[in-house]
């Protein structure tokens, strides 16, 4: 909010020194304020003005009504409801009013947790005028005293103003501070008009960044103004002044220091010195209850006495007496004291060579170290030898290890130690049977596989788990019916009724009835077979015709039965009649789930021979569709054949089965004259309902 201010301010200026009047620009911004207060786009109003400094005041106040009313709207909810859970959408208006939401919960949490509400969060500028202002807010109401009505910063004025009591006479006392008249209300400093154009409300000049708080304070919000408070305390020894400065407190002149009596207060910035008031002199220090100690000369200086000579301390100095015998390092004054001796140090074994051996040396020692150690001459100590980065890949076939006094072999996954404590031997894994299935042990490691029907998961690598068969990209052609999955495998299976599966465990074999004799077909009928069931058949000619052969018991496909004209005597109109027979043919089809191309089915030869003259009474041959094609899946074409005619029976569409129909054909001889004859041939089509 700050740098919109600043930003007005700023056009304010602009426009004054262009000598544009002050009352436009007032107009454009309460246009804006207008428009905010309706929550219309500001990035999207209507232009009131060609001036591009008029738009932007106009969007800038639009943008402070927005974003002040979506923070109070925050704070309301923090207040009214103590959650804002329902602000959890990712829009600009909504993260606002979550953000003035959630900052007002936590002012409320830090006043019940007895906490100052001056806290130093580092939760941002805005977010911490509201925290305060919830906090300080809560504070006020939580008071057991009643408050006292705040006046406000221009009552004064309003009643010095004597037009002001006849301004209100004429809003008719509906304005909640004072009136202007045209029944137009205004608040005075420190607060706006709400939208309802009568109440006023404080503005919060802390939150809008309108304070004039230094830095190191905080603004805080109080009714109809503010007040600065610095951030940090002044801290021990100072105190704070009226005029908000941290100024030093003279403990000395308060008499709040604690210096005894032997001892005179000296003030210092921030705080106090005690200063004893009997001075020690040489050789003496001052304690801090003012006693004069002896200072001995001989610890806290620096060889105070020259070489050769000891120093002896005094009650107030010190004096110096020289040294006879100076042994060094290794060597000790005899009980004389007149000589230096070798001190042997292997006495105190425990402490000079600890756990290994020790040999004295005139003026020294020695230790014999145990194998793995070596002796330090400096630090005069046996240490361990890392025998690993001594001797890299000399000791171990894998991993070297070190270890006090020696060191240790390891081997990588896959691998166990051998015998001899430094080469690794494989390590068969599949011993301890990781695998489900079978398990084949390689170098350094093992690969699990899996038996026929059967593959290792992706998972983890050891468990095999089924492979569905059936559910395979050729799944659908492994049987030529049913596919049934197995644990490892597969099995095939036919239709219950009319199928049997064939040797090969995958295809369905046709059950033929008629030669099995499992029909049910009557003495006087004929058995057909048909794919997947049989069908029992008997013929009787028309009248006129006569049968030729005899009934059979069993019909196949190359089958025909034939009735063949055979007229009484003088029966003129048989004599006439120019069909001279009819036929019955049969097949069986399946259902073809994949129809590419038409399929010939049955063939009508003749004896009539092709190309003939017909001008000179040559025979020709017409073949016909009469009855029974069904959804037009049949036709019927010519062709020559050895030098004959035959008529071809095309399936030329998909049939779905089970469907039964009879296509009743016609064979006419033609000649130049006309018809010479015509020949009816029945064929019986059975449609299986299945695709085998």
């Amino acid at each position: 909010m700050g740098p919109r201010v600043v930003l007005l301010c700023s056009l304010f200026g602009v426009l004054l020194g262009q000598g544009i009047e002050q009352m436009s620009i007032e107009g454009c911004c309460k246009d804006g304020q207008s428009r905010g207060n309706d929550n219309e786009d500001c990035a999207a109003l209507p232009l009131i003005s060609e001036s591009t400094t008029c738009r932007i005041v106009q969007e800038q106040c639009c943008v402070t009504v927005l974003e002040d009313n979506m923070c109070t709207t925050g704070i309301n909810m923090a207040k009214d409801q103590g959650a804002c859970d329902s602000l959890f959408t990712n829009t600009c208006e909504k993260k606002t009013t979550k953000m003035c939401c959630d900052c007002c919960l936590l002012g409320k949490a830090t006043l019940e947790k007895g906490l100052p509400c001056d806290h130093t969060l580092s939760v941002g500028y805005q977010c911490g005028l509201v925290s305060r202002a919830c906090c300080v807010h809560g504070a006020a109401d939580n008071q057991t005293t009643p408050t006292q009505k705040t006046e406000l910063p221009n009552k004064d004025e309003t009643h010095e103003n004597g037009d002001n009591s006849v301004l209100s006479d004429q809003c008719e006392g509906k304005c909640a501070h004072s009136c202007v008249g045209n029944q137009t209300c205004t608040c005075f400093k420190g607060y706006k008009l709400k939208p309802d154009g009568k109440s006023c409300e404080d503005i919060n000049e802390c939150l809008l960044g309108a304070s004039n708080c230094r830095g190191g304070e905080r603004c805080i919000n109080t009714e109809g103004s503010f007040r600065c408070q610095r951030e940090v305390s002044c801290g021990t020894g100072y105190e704070l002044t009226d005029n908000n400065n941290c100024k030093d407190i003279d403990e000395c002149e308060t008499g709040i220091h604690n210096c005894g009596p032997e001892f005179e207060c000296q003030n210092t910035q921030g705080s106090f010195r005690c200063s004893p008031k009997v001075k020690c002199g040489g050789g003496f220090i001052q304690d801090a209850l003012g006693t004069c100690i002896d200072i001995n000369e001989c610890v806290s200086q620096t060889g105070p006495c020259h070489h050769g000579h000891i120093c002896i301390n005094t009650v107030g100095s010190y004096n110096c007496q020289r040294n006879s015998v100076n042994c060094g390092r290794g060597y000790h004054l005899n009980e004389e004291g007149n000589r230096c001796v070798d001190i042997d140090e292997c006495k105190d074994h425990d402490k000079v060579c600890t756990g290994h051996g020790c040999v004295n040396l005139i003026g020294s020692f020695r230790c014999e170290c145990e194998a793995g150690y070596i002796f330090n001459s400096i630090s005069r100590m046996c240490e361990d030898i890392n025998e690993c980065r001594h001797y890299p890949g000399r000791l171990c076939a894998h991993k070297c290890e070190n270890a006090l006094g020696s060191y240790k072999c390891s081997c990588t996954t896959g691998f166990k130690l051998s015998v001899d404590g430094r080469n690794c031997d494989d390590l068969n894994e599949c011993d301890s049977n990781p695998c489900s299935q079978e398990c084949a042990n390689v170098y350094g490691s093992y690969q699990c596989y899996c038996r026929r029907g059967y593959q290792l998961s992706d998972i983890d690598g050891l468990t095999c788990e089924d492979i569905d068969e059936c559910a395979l990209p050729t799944g659908g052609h492994i049987c030529s019916y049913r596919c049934h999955n197995t644990p490892g495998s597969f099995h095939c299976s036919c239709p219950v009724k009319g199928y049997t599966l064939s040797p090969n465990g995958r295809s369905c074999q046709d059950v033929d009835e008629c030669v099995t004799g499992t029909h049910t077909c009557l003495v006087d009928q004929s058995c057909f077979n048909v794919q997947g069931e049989f069908k029992c058949l008997s013929f009787d000619c028309p009248a006129n015709y006569r049968r030729v052969g005899e009934t059979v018991a069993r019909l196949q496909r190359s089958d025909t039965i034939r009735c063949v004209k055979s007229c009484q005597p003088n029966d003129v109109a048989c004599a006439l009649d120019p069909m001279h027979s009819v036929s019955h043919t049969f097949i069986s089809m399946p259902t073809f789930r994949e129809f590419t191309k038409p399929e010939e089915i049955v063939f009508l030869r003749t004896s009539v021979p092709a190309y003939g003259g017909y001008h000179l009474s040559s025979y020709d041959v017409k073949f016909d569709i009469l009855e029974g094609n069904v959804e037009n899946a049949f036709d019927i074409i010519k062709r020559v054949e050895k030098g004959m005619y035959v008529g071809v029976v095309r399936q030329v569409k998909a049939l779905i089965g089970p469907l039964t129909t009879v296509l009743k054909l016609s064979m006419r001889n033609l000649t130049t004259q006309g018809d010479s004859g015509q020949n009816i041939i029945n064929v019986h089509v059975f449609v299986s309902e299945f695709w085998f």
